[in-house]
């Protein structure tokens, strides 16, 4: 098993090495990993998007092969960081960001900080929408269990790929090497760990920055589109309901037997719902 992040571009912003995957010509598309990932989560989405669009994938900040921040790792910082690497990347006019648990909250501070930026937000499976969160997350708030849990052991990377996807046959050997590789960073455990115990606690995701971020987005009055996987072991799919009372003009979309990244278990119908909501008539199909 291959323990090297697959093959990919860099950008410097900042003095930092950015790894990224630029391609395609057309309305920019900027596609956003969740926490602990890399840009690979998007891999099939980037090439099915480029045909006609310049798609952008990232490695945030401290993951994968993006070095870290000097600063605390926190939810502002790497939405700073994203619009950082839209300047490097020559990206000037507002953008359809896409993503994917923590990449979906990252969308969304951006888009509350730089609205200018942005032209639409695809929120698939979001931070952002309610307290629950997978154990394994809840548990790295607490110290003594912290260290153990973010060995970067390729039984854990198994099992957490496995806790992804509703479907065992996406748990690939591919995307068991990618994890691991990502988890041997040097800094990684230092980001997950900033990350988790600045967004939540061992009791789950906490309120106070999920009520301001809404709060933010909803008074934007962005085309929003919110899709979730009906059995996200993750983030569960009941956060569905609160997205759809908090920003009640988005349109959303519920797939079944899905987890928790339906841009991979739904490849084909989650590229096509996306271009529905990005078309003329905004119309992404039935709730």
């Amino acid at each position: 098993m291959t323990l090297a992040l697959p093959p990919a571009d860099e950008l410097t912003v900042t003095g930092r090495r950015m790894r990224c995957r630029i391609a395609g010509d057309g309305p920019p598309v900027v596609l956003l990993h969740g926490i602990g990932r890399t840009l690979e989560d998007f891999a099939a989405l980037h090439a099915a998007l480029a045909r006609d669009h310049r798609v952008l994938a990232v490695d945030l900040p401290g993951h994968g092969g993006s070095a870290p921040l000097d600063d605390p790792h926190t939810l502002p910082a790497l939405a700073a960081a994203v619009a950082g690497f839209l300047d490097a990347a020559a990206v000037t006019g507002p953008a359809h960001l896409v993503g994917n648990s923590l990449g979906g909250a990252v969308a969304m501070r951006l888009a509350a900080d730089a609205p200018e930026r942005v032209a639409s937000l695809v929120l698939v499976n979001s931070a952002g929408f309610g307290r629950e969160v997978t154990a394994a997350l809840r548990l790295l708030a607490v110290r003594p269990l912290a260290r153990l849990l973010l060995r970067p052991h390729p039984a854990i990377a198994r099992r957490s790929e496995r806790a992804i996807f509703h479907d065992p046959g996406y748990v690939t050997e591919e995307r068991v090497a990618t994890a691991l590789a990502a988890a041997r960073q040097p800094h990684a455990a230092r980001v997950m760990l900033e990350l988790v115990r600045n967004l939540g606690t061992w009791r789950g995701v906490r309120p106070e920055w999920r009520a301001e971020l809404l709060d933010a987005v909803a008074a934007l009055d962005l085309p929003t589109l919110v899709v979730w996987g009906d059995r996200d072991l993750v983030l569960p799919a009941a956060h569905l309901a609160h997205a759809r009372s908090r920003l009640p003009k988005a349109q959303s979309h519920l797939f079944r037997d899905t987890g928790h990244m339906p841009q991979i278990e739904r490849a084909a119908e989650f590229e096509a719902l996306v271009r529905r909501f990005w078309s003329p008539s905004g119309a992404a199909g039935p709730a």
